[in-house]
């Protein structure tokens, strides 16, 4: 865990007295900050949730911080700083842009893959749709289920840090499970929409 955050933690933790849910009134601000700035992987705070409140609970409370910290940054970049979040992230937007193109495309599927696999910053993804053709409901859709797929993966990596020796079978195969049946509606979803684009051209 980054130093500054742990020391950050330690004393919040110990001035407010803070336990279970609680703790998402430091987490949420700093996945906030995390979101905008990237100055500590994501990561961080999940593993400080397992820590506190054990598997399940610091899961739930990851997706919560996650999640909430998605809106507010798509939200501020879409209508408030997007000049300042362009100029900032313009070097690693270009590095992306065949994703960005991608996300213009697939919109929301696109959002949730790319949560699902780090292959790119969370802020960066937020930023891209915000400054994409994906509208607000279908962000809120993609951002929910994205980071709920991104905070389990990053949970059966972490797990096994926080807690080591402790039985991840039944996370990990209700993960693939997951997996598999996002795969399968977006398969369903793009041959309907190839049929309906078939029968509009007959």
């Amino acid at each position: 865990m980054n130093e500054w955050v742990k020391e950050i933690t330690d004393w919040f933790l110990e001035t407010t007295q803070l336990g279970g849910y609680s703790i998402l009134l430091l987490t949420i601000p700093l996945a906030v900050v995390q979101g905008l700035f990237g100055f500590f992987p994501f990561a961080t705070i999940v593993m400080l949730h397992l820590s506190l409140l054990g598997i399940t609970n610091g899961l739930f409370a990851s997706w919560i911080a996650g999640t909430a910290a998605g809106m507010v940054v798509y939200l501020m970049c879409r209508y408030f700083f997007a000049d300042w979040f362009h100029r900032r992230w313009l070097a690693k937007l270009q590095k992306y842009e065949k994703w960005q193109k991608g996300l213009d495309r697939y919109g929301v599927w696109a959002v949730i893959f790319l949560r699902t696999i780090p292959i790119m910053p969370n802020n960066l993804i937020s930023f891209m749709s915000a400054i994409s053709n994906l509208k607000l409901h279908s962000y809120v859709w993609s951002n929910l289920v994205g980071n709920l797929s991104s905070i389990w993966l990053f949970g059966i990596l972490s797990a096994s840090i926080v807690f080591p020796g402790v039985n991840l079978q039944d996370l990990i195969f209700s993960y693939v499970l997951f997996l598999l049946v996002l795969g399968v509606i977006f398969v369903i979803r793009n041959r309907i929409l190839s049929k309906k684009k078939e029968g509009m051209r007959s």
